[in-house]
């Protein structure tokens, strides 16, 4: 058969099935402006402009076969210029240096940080002496110290003296860029106030958003009050969305059993409302049999379901898993309206569609890649489940085995996505999933629609105590799970080729129709192959110089046992190292004493200077150093290679890597490339 034909014959068997492949060839386009290692200019826009129209002109004319091919370039043209356009639209003043002094700002936001501080983000940031049009628009502050002078609430402007720096880039090359993700966020800074916060003027601000969000603190703070300690802040962070209630051992917990989904508002709780919703409504208006047959009782159930859905969407604060799973029940109330199948591998390329055209940031962050992961595979395996002809299990039997089946395909189609993120497997996350999402449908989430359809009348307590006993339980298993020995496997960073890989050979298997779909194997089994023979770098440099980490046979060994952690947690995650800073301090791999470290990487010996006189000793240390690390600044050139803290404010975190001439240096800035969100300073 000629290639032509071939391609014509296997399209042809496409048909009604091609649509799942559009956000696929967005992807490829948004993905490609990211991957760019410079930002582009007009002629990069205006090339792709003329390539989108020259494809609208010459699609229709193409034979029939061909025309899916072009459009999915004109497709990823369209991805990459909308990618481009949203970073140029969100573009805010960023700060170009460390400020500390008095901050005045709004708060739009609460939540907590790694380190488990109640964190406020601020608007109408006022800073000294800075001028507003350099001011950043929105900030991050931390609250350490002696706090509890007032409640933070959103629209309350609040003044506080403390430290900011501009968003700092990844901690190695090629690791999580949040200068990229505080761009998109429209962070300019962020930092810390070991003072207290206070009060300036009362939250009056009328705009519906912080309204919401107002209502939101409120209704969790409530939820709270009514059910005190960890169940309530777990009914409080469901049912609103806020996490600020949720202890860092507890939420560490939940992650280790592979239950931290059960926090983010997503698929699962979007679906138990809205299901619930429905079929309340339906089954009360179906008890009047003359309403029941004289009025179309299935589509007003719908269109009361989606809007509890919009409201719950509005009240979580509208993250991407949120957002993509009301647009899924969207989709499914519109077709129970017009009389159509719901749940599709369509409605799922439709939420895909709308979430990438208006946040195209997000094709990186794993909650849109684990949320679309779990959706895809549940609806192609219930798909094909339909269709089976075989053993079938008896009726009773069937809610069970969904729950099952359920939480053994998200489970799959997600661990990939997770180890690659967050580098480490649940082990016994199916066995926790099982003892807990049937609760989850059965009692929470009707408790939780109960108690706030009773709120208004003062009975809410009685939906919050329904939820009590369930949710008591799932901590439960969360903390026996987590506890467990071997409950979680750590694995290594891939390379940043692999995800995308893995997810085009899956996404390839689950959309093709015909045998041509097991070519997807292919790049998935690539994608495996490059995980398996990663290589880590034989050493990491902090972007300050004041840490270092070295491979060794026991894992990475650090210099310092405190301090800069959040680098040096990240560097042994990403090593696929369970290990505290703490106890990689103990390794040995450096000689010498403190303020003056030699240690080996490749047979190559390298020395660390740090503390008072440390850029004196430089001298004496290139004599028996090929490399030499300075915490701090060199006044003169040196007689060998230096990193000090301005080559390394260039450069970034760095990585050196094993090669036939020693040692070969990456930066971190090398990696990101010239882009917007790492040029601070002024608005670009």
């Amino acid at each position: 058969m000629a290639p032509i034909a071939y391609i014509a014959a296997g399209l042809q068997a496409q048909r009604g099935h091609l649509f799942g492949f559009v956000p696929l060839a967005l992807s490829l386009g948004i993905g490609g402006y990211f991957a760019l290692p410079a930002e582009p200019g007009l002629t990069f826009y205006g090339g792709l402009a003329l390539a989108a129209v020259a494809l609208a002109v010459l699609i229709p004319r193409l034979p029939e076969p061909m025309r899916p091919i072009f459009a999915v370039l004109a497709l990823a043209a369209l991805g990459a210029g909308i990618a481009g356009a949203r970073a140029h639209l969100v573009a805010e003043p960023v700060l170009a240096y460390r400020y500390y002094g008095p901050i005045e700002g709004r708060i739009v936001n609460v939540d907590r940080s790694v380190s488990d501080a109640v964190r406020l983000t601020l608007d109408r940031v006022v800073l000294r002496d800075m001028d507003p049009a350099r001011t950043p628009t929105r900030i991050r502050v931390s609250m350490h110290g002696q706090q509890g002078f007032i409640k933070p609430e959103p629209g309350l402007t609040v003044i506080l003296t403390g430290h900011l720096s501009p968003p700092s880039g990844p901690v190695e090359p090629g690791g999580f860029d949040f200068q990229r993700q505080a761009w998109f966020d429209g962070l300019g800074a962020v930092g810390y106030t070991r003072t207290p916060v206070l009060a300036l003027y009362p939250a009056r601000d009328g705009a519906a958003g912080l309204a919401l969000h107002r209502l939101r603190m409120r209704i969790s703070a409530a939820v709270q009050a009514a059910v005190p300690g960890e169940d309530g802040a777990f009914a409080a962070a469901l049912m609103t969305g806020d996490r600020s209630g949720m202890s860092k051992a507890t939420t560490e917990d939940l992650r280790r059993s592979n239950l931290s989904h059960l926090l983010a508002i997503s698929g699962l709780h979007m679906g138990l409302l809205t299901g619930f919703v429905y079929a309340s409504l339906r089954y009360m208006l179906a008890l009047s049999p003359r309403v029941a047959l004289r009025y179309p009782i299935r589509k007003w159930a719908a269109v009361a379901a989606l809007l509890a859905g919009a409201f719950y969407l509005a009240l979580s604060g509208g993250n991407v898993a949120t957002e993509r799973a009301f647009v899924m029940v969207a989709v499914m109330f519109v077709a129970v309206l017009f009389d159509r199948r719901a749940v599709t591998l369509r409605a799922v390329a439709m939420a895909a569609v709308i979430i990438l055209i208006f946040r195209p940031e997000v094709l990186a962050e794993p909650g849109f890649q684990m949320s679309f992961a779990a959706t895809t595979a549940l609806v192609a395996v219930f798909g094909a489940m339909r269709n089976w002809r075989g053993w079938s299990p008896p009726r009773w039997m069937r809610p069970v085995m969904a729950v099952v089946i359920s939480s053994a395909v998200a489970g799959l189609a997600t661990a990939p996505v997770a180890a690659a993120h967050f580098n480490r497997i649940a082990d016994y996350g199916l066995l926790a999933n099982l003892l807990s999402v049937p609760l989850m449908g059965l009692i929470v989430m009707p408790g939780a629609v109960l108690a706030a359809c009773l709120a208004p009348v003062g009975l809410g307590w009685f939906g919050l105590a329904l939820m009590r006993p369930a949710i008591h339980w799932i901590l439960g298993v969360a903390h026996r799970v987590s506890g467990l020995e071997g409950a979680v496997s750590y694995v290594t960073t891939p390379p940043a080729a692999v995800l995308p890989l893995l997810s085009l050979g899956m996404l390839w298997l689950i959309l093709w129709r015909g045998r041509a779909r097991w070519a997807g194997l292919a790049p998935a089994a690539l994608a495996l192959a490059i995980w398996a023979g990663v290589e880590r770098p034989a050493v990491l440099i902090s972007e300050t110089g004041g840490l270092v980490g070295v491979l060794t046979t026991e894992g990475r060994a650090l210099n310092k046992a405190r301090g800069e952690s959040f680098a040096a947690l990240s560097w042994l995650e990403n090593d696929g190292d369970g290990a505290a800073q703490d106890s990689a301090f103990a390794r040995a791999a450096f000689a010498g004493v403190k303020g003056s470290l030699l240690f080996q990487a490749a047979g190559q010996p390298l020395v660390h200077l740090s503390g008072r006189g440390a850029a004196e000793r430089v001298g004496a240390a290139c004599q028996s150093a090929s490399l030499v690390i300075l915490s701090g600044e060199l006044p003169a050139k040196a007689p060998c290679q230096v990193l000090d803290r301005k080559v390394l404010a260039t450069l970034g975190a760095v990585a050196l890597f094993p090669d036939e001439n020693g040692l070969r240096l990456v930066s971190a800035r090398q990696q990101a490339g010239d882009r917007l969100w790492n040029r601070p300073g002024a608005r670009q």
